[in-house]
């Protein structure tokens, strides 16, 4: 079983790694739930590439108005 360094490094099993297509040198985000679990994500380059496509602003929004405005649908 992998264990953390004293570094806080984590070493990832080799045969995972295949299974989720993440290499030496690939870029990757972690999450962690309230329940101490955590997610490894490997990023992909462009996978968000038009997510806010056709999307409408409205200029007369603070940022904190619209996060509050998104947060609340």
């Amino acid at each position: 079983m992998p264990k953390v360094s004293a570094k806080r490094q984590i070493t990832l099993p080799v045969e995972q790694c295949r299974v989720a297509g993440i290499g030496p040198g690939d870029e990757y985000q972690c999450f962690v739930d309230g329940e101490g679990h955590i997610t490894i994500i490997k990023k992909a380059p462009g996978a968000a590439r038009g997510i806010l496509k056709g999307l409408k602003s409205n200029p007369k929004l603070s940022d904190e108005e619209s996060l509050q405005s998104s947060l609340n649908k």
